[in-house]
């Protein structure tokens, strides 16, 4: 009795026709029973308020009808389940729409939909929106629902409703719930799972990676599972590159949600065979009582310029540019001045563009005209009058409000979850009846360090695997090694200190690691490194994408046994 899930999308903007492949792969035996699509983000959260701001009408995701006028009857003549919380800030909106559609294309499709996520907006927010459980999900499948259309629910829960309702699971069947909760966190990026953003790639046919098919989990009864994708499709699934997303945007030993809390810490993975990767072992405890809302706010406006420094002092020619724009704001200077050179040039360079170093001026405050004229004047009218070579990438323009995103949590008995039938029925989702606060879990054992001998300086990545990514203005990075030899090297070798040094940018922050000895991981959270979010920009890499990158690029001293 096996449920087969697959997703379609990571993100708002992810692959079109990934919907189609998703629906059509895989051969008579080897067909999806559920297909997810996961549009969500912190950032997608600002966009479709911004959105709504403009038309009450809109705030989900577009891109999903369109993929729906196929989507629908490829689903329909398969008997595919579809689950998406495409429905944003508007959910019944757009389960409306999919109604319109089906009736368009003369299918019988029923459209139900999940709501009570969104709570009433208090200090200047644009939407605040709690994160629900799988539940409502399971109750519009079991009614009959063909499409189920939520609004924020936590990503795992696209997998843990269809998982609820198939098995039959009651809400207190922990473990069962923690294993698709895992499933659901390794599906929910898409090809994140299948190759995509892997560290390793370079030890693969480049060909894989060129385009990674999408993932899929076969469920079973007791919550183990097996991720692997369809015949066929590009990309890679092994015990790499599920660990890579398992550690992606987590923390420590205990994944809190609102249908369970996972122990990290007792996923087991194992290479069943050529892209299959099981899962299983997984723990689970009862839930928090409360859930976690995000908010989503304009937190002001924002301009920028990027000075083109080129070829001789070009620290000389940064402080001449820095000095001159200062002086130029003195009168309206905005609330915040950031100021980034980038060192992309070389010596005696063969073309003008490698001889180049770029200058980067960020500016933001509350007040729009703090940031537009005031900087474009500071910035353009120096043309004739600074550095020798003096152009910019672009002209600056007006300003733009950027986003703030922050978490924040109410109990859970404060929140209407409710599914909503596709005959307009309206079904309460109870509260869970036992909760538990998640405390940290005791750091386990270390396991014997390597005894010593020779080492090389050489990049950290040689061996150890990163992926990072954010929460809110906080930072991850999940590091991993693929031998136990190597394990006994890592878990004593990347303390927190050596992690400051190696990574300069985080040395005033609150740095935690956490240690997860089943999946030879280190994970690693850096609080404030982002600011206020994503969508604020308040750094080069505003999602801490490629954190984890810069620390595989640092070089350190490695056992020679080891490479």
């Amino acid at each position: 009795m096996v449920l087969r899930i697959g997703n379609a999308s990571g993100f708002y903007g992810d692959r079109f026709d990934a919907v189609r492949e998703m629906l059509t792969g895989g051969g008579p035996e080897g067909a999806i029973d559920v297909l997810t699509g996961d549009y969500l983000a912190e950032l997608t959260m600002l966009i479709l308020g911004r959105d709504q701001l403009k038309d009450p009408a809109s705030g989900y995701a577009k891109t999903f009808l369109r993929q729906m006028e196929e989507g629908l009857g490829l689903a329909h003549d398969r008997g595919i389940r579809i689950v998406t919380n495409a429905g944003g800030l508007n959910p019944a909106g757009l389960a409306e729409a999919l109604r319109v559609l089906a009736a368009k294309l003369g299918l019988p499709t029923r459209v139900a939909h999940v709501e009570g996520d969104r709570l009433p907006a208090v200090g200047g927010a644009l939407a605040a929106n709690a994160y629900l459980g799988g539940a409502g999900i399971a109750a519009c499948l079991a009614a009959g629902a063909d499409v189920v259309v939520t609004g924020r629910v936590t990503d795992a829960a696209l997998v843990t409703g269809p998982a609820q309702w198939h098995f039959g699971w009651g809400p207190e069947e922990y473990d069962r719930l923690a294993g698709a909760v895992v499933a659901g966190h390794v599906l929910e990026c898409g090809t994140q799972a299948t190759g995509g953003n892997y560290a390793f790639f370079r030890e693969h046919d480049p060909a894989l990676f060129r385009r990674p098919g999408f993932p899929l989990a076969e469920l079973h009864e007791d919550g183990s599972a097996v991720i692997t994708k369809h015949p066929g499709t590009g990309g890679l699934v092994d015990v790499g590159t599920v660990t890579a997303q398992l550690l992606y945007e987590t923390a420590g030993a205990r994944y809190p949600g609102p249908d369970v809390t996972a122990r990290l810490d007792s996923v087991r993975l194992t290479q069943e065979g050529p892209d299959r990767v099981r899962i299983d072992g997984v723990r689970g405890e009862a839930p928090p009582p409360t859930l976690k809302v995000g908010l989503s706010r304009l937190g002001g406006f924002r301009n920028e310029v990027v000075f083109v420094l080129t070829g001789l002092d070009i620290e000389e020619k940064a402080a001449l540019v820095r000095g001159q724009v200062e002086d130029a704001l003195a009168g309206s200077r905005p609330r915040e001045v950031r100021w980034e050179l980038v060192r992309t040039d070389r010596s005696d360079a063969d073309t003008e563009e490698t001889a180049s170093a770029l200058l980067r001026l960020v500016v933001r405050d509350p007040a729009p005209e703090a940031v537009g004229r005031a900087l474009t004047g500071a910035a353009i009218e120096l043309a004739l009058a600074s550095y020798p070579g003096f152009h910019v990438t672009a002209p600056p323009g007006k300003g733009a409000p950027y986003g703030v995103f922050e978490s924040a949590y109410v109990p859970a008995a404060d929140v209407p979850h409710a599914a909503v039938l596709a005959d307009g029925t309206r079904v309460p989702v109870p509260v869970p009846r036992r909760t538990r606060e998640p405390a940290p879990v005791p750091e386990p054992a270390l396991p014997e360090p390597l005894p010593p001998g020779p080492t090389r300086r050489v990049p950290l990545g040689r061996i150890v695997g990163a992926r990072s990514g954010d929460k809110g203005g906080d930072a991850n990075v999940g590091v991993w090694v693929r031998t136990e030899e190597e394990w006994r090297w890592l878990a004593h070798a990347l303390t927190v200190e050596r992690v400051r040094e190696l990574l300069p940018e985080t040395a005033d922050l609150d740095v935690t690691r956490h240690v997860l000895p089943r999946l030879r991981a280190l994970n690693f959270t850096f609080a404030g490194i982002l600011g206020e979010g994503v969508a604020s920009q308040a750094r080069f890499d505003p999602q801490a994408k490629a954190l984890g990158e810069w620390l595989r690029s640092r070089a350190t001293d490695i056992p020679e046994g080891l490479l």
